[in-house]
């Protein structure tokens, strides 16, 4: 039995290129002066999301993305850290500069929230407040068998 070895040589190969290959796509900045912020304050997180006027998110921030757990999570200063956060990544991405603010829920990151896209040298065009209200109530009790 003859086994023959095969020598491997260390001379580069020719790589071709593909040749239906696509060529690189430069990714377009997005230039957005007018959008929304919505934001969510539940007594356990609060949720800060800016968009375009279509409601597209551009940029997401939460109190518990900033480090926050447990029930610091629900406090004021998380809820401004969250947003500085988002409104700050939203100001050098895409430019914005006049947003329209959407709250909801009855959380202590309310107030924080709105104060601090003022302090980013974000215009406030206007402020509505989205948050459920109950009508009609939960269904009553079953009637007591006496």
């Amino acid at each position: 039995m003859d086994e023959t070895k095969q020598v491997e040589t260390n001379q580069p190969q020719e790589i071709k290129p593909a040749e239906n290959a696509a060529p690189k796509k430069r990714k377009v900045k997005r230039s957005v002066a007018t959008g929304q912020v919505h934001i969510l304050a539940t007594f356990n997180n609060t949720l800060v999301s800016f968009t375009d006027a279509a409601g597209s998110v551009l940029v997401s921030s939460s109190a518990g993305s900033c480090g926050f757990r447990g029930s610091k999570k629900g406090t004021a200063y998380a809820s401004q850290v969250a947003t500085e956060k988002a409104g700050q990544i939203a100001k050098a991405q895409y430019g914005l500069s006049k947003v329209t603010v959407y709250v909801k829920g009855i959380g202590l990151g309310r107030d924080a929230a709105i104060r601090t896209i003022g302090t980013l040298d974000i215009q406030i065009e206007a402020l509505v407040d989205i948050t459920g209200m109950p009508h009609g109530g939960v269904r009553p009790r079953k009637a007591r068998r006496v």
